[in-house]
This record gives structure tokens, C-alpha cells and sequence, in this order.
């Protein structure tokens, strides 16, 4: 089983998550997403791994993300763009597990990825 997280040590969100899978016997690949951030490319597989819109995976409280110009109603190269652009928008933690993912928010939302 493959597992990676992408991870931000100062959010208490991912450290959260990443201690639920570690207390489990989990030992997931930790890509500190910001410090290598993800490809337009990455973040287009995350979101089909996720089921999810590009919009679903923005932090649109960030001060970039307001500065982007972009919102709600804008494409979703446009969104997967300004996420790898500005990787601080991209909702985190993200767990992905055997082809699916899952955000972190809250931790025990990534569980169902282990279930049989």
C-alpha cells in the first residue's frame, strides 16, 4: 500500500493527520507540498482521485487567493493554475492511498481510505 500526504507541519490539521495515520502503523510518504509544490498536472490527478472540483481544493480565505482575481465562477485550468502557483491556497492535508485521496478536514475524513 502506497500512501503519501501532503503535508504542512505548521497547520494542526495535517500534523493531526499525520499522527492519526502514524498511530495506526501508517508510515505515508510526506511531501511538504509547499516547499516542492505540486504540478498543474498533480493537482489535476488529485483532483480525480478526490472526486472533487478544482474549487473544492482552494483555501479562498488566503490573501492570495483574493489576489488572484479569480472566484467561484472561473475555469478549472484557471484554479488548478493559481494552486500551482501559489501552493498555499491548495486545502491541506491531502492523503492519497491506491489511486484515491482524501483532505484531512477533519483528520478521521482520510480513515475511510483503509477500510476494506
Amino acid at each position: 500500500m502506497s500512501v503519501t500526504i501532503w503535508h504542512n507541519p505548521r497547520c494542526s490539521k495535517s500534523r493531526a493527520t499525520l499522527k492519526l495515520l502514524q498511530d495506526r502503523g501508517i508510515e505515508p510518504e510526506v511531501r511538504l507540498y509547499l516547499d516542492r509544490p505540486p504540478t498543474k498536472g498533480e493537482l489535476a490527478e488529485a483532483l480525480t482521485a478526490l472526486g472533487l472540483s478544482a474549487m473544492d481544493l482552494v483555501r479562498t480565505s488566503e490573501p492570495e487567493w483574493k489576489l488572484t482575481g479569480l472566484g467561484p465562477e472561473s475555469g478549472k485550468a484557471d484554479v488548478i493554475a493559481a494552486l500551482a502557483a501559489h501552493p498555499k491556497l491548495i486545502e491541506r492535508p491531502v492523503v492519497f492511498c491506491n489511486g484515491s485521496a482524501r483532505i484531512g478536514r477533519p483528520p478521521e475524513a482520510v480513515l475511510d481510505l483503509f477500510e476494506p
